[in-house]
């Protein structure tokens, strides 16, 4: 199997009878990330959904390893995580519980102390067990932002993922998503503000 690698080549993407963009072509390997940048409109989220497979692109190509996704590729779902810039956590569960069921829809054996030890990494200590509906937006972030730590996936497609942090979590997350690029990981992300971290790239819409 081919070291894990995303590969672009040629892609559009329209939003009804409007052309949003077209021939792009872009490559990530492993230990890099890419900055997506553009004003409002122009489809950076559009690009994202494409990339795993939600909003099929009008013309192109996207190969994972080499091998072109479809959206019956198995192992490159198992292999992505998608963070969308509205995803949303249970309102009813605690943060505890949010991360459990999301480990176990994804297949992935996660022990209540992992879990726990994951969400007071992600300052939520002494919350784990309120229901979310009663954490602010910055906190229920953060409970979805766990799910990058015990998923475990190699690539990471994140959708404007400082959205509602405080400078402390924000670098928490900065600190988060260098070390998955450290251990050989890779990252797409939207961000409205500047990234500071080695091995970027930017591409602008």
């Amino acid at each position: 199997m081919l070291h894990p690698h995303l590969t672009v080549t040629g892609l559009s993407c329209s939003r009804g009878e409007r052309r949003l963009f077209s021939g792009l072509n872009l490559t990530v390997e492993p230990g890099e990330w890419l900055h997506v940048q553009g004003e409002n409109g122009v489809g950076k989220t559009t690009l994202l959904r494409a990339l795993v497979g939600l909003a099929p692109p009008t013309e192109g190509e996207i190969r994972w390893r080499g091998e072109l996704v479809t959206q019956g590729s198995d192992d490159y779902r198992r292999e992505m995580l998608y963070l969308g810039h509205y995803g949303a956590v249970k309102e009813e569960l605690t943060p505890l519980e949010n991360l459990q069921l999301s480990a176990a829809l994804d297949g992935i054996a996660l022990s209540a102390p992992e879990a726990l030890a994951t969400l007071v990494r992600f300052g939520l200590r002494g919350r784990e067990e309120l229901p979310v509906r009663f954490l602010s937006a910055g906190q229920k972030r953060r409970v979805l932002l766990a799910r990058l730590v015990t998923r475990k996936a190699t690539l990471w497609i994140l959708d404007e993922p400082f959205t509602a942090l405080d400078v402390k979590a924000v670098e928490l997350l900065s600190g988060v998503i260098g070390e998955h690029l450290s251990h050989g990981g890779l990252v797409i992300l939207t961000s409205h503000q500047a990234m500071p971290m080695p091995h970027g790239k930017v591409i602008k819409l």
